[in-house]
């Protein structure tokens, strides 16, 4: 993702997942250190992503989910995605846009 579109946009970019902070350092250095945080929603585990009705309890993880919440922290739009797909940057900036 291209971060500064998003900064344009008076965006911040948060990744939360079900694995450790360990295995979240070990992520980021695989992608050169990405300039957005990767939060761990390891303990209690899935929390976050049970507070957004996006874990699988089953497989211990929580589904690849896109989540603009406004500045109020209402959720304004949410799509999950299949394991291995990406979010397309435009569809994100647009849906971003509708808020300004």
């Amino acid at each position: 993702m291209e971060s500064a579109k998003y900064d344009e946009q008076d965006a911040q970019i948060l990744a939360i997942s079900c694995n450790s902070r360990f295995s979240l350092n070990k992520f980021a250095e695989s992608l050169n250190d990405p300039d957005f945080p990767l939060l761990a929603d390891f303990w209690p585990h899935g929390a976050v992503g049970e507070a957004y009705g996006v874990f699988n309890a089953e497989r211990g993880l929580n589904a690849r989910s896109i989540f603009i919440l406004d500045r109020d922290g209402v959720v304004q739009y949410a799509k999950q995605y299949e394991p291995g797909t990406l979010p397309e940057n435009e569809e994100l900036l647009a849906e971003l846009a509708k808020l300004s």
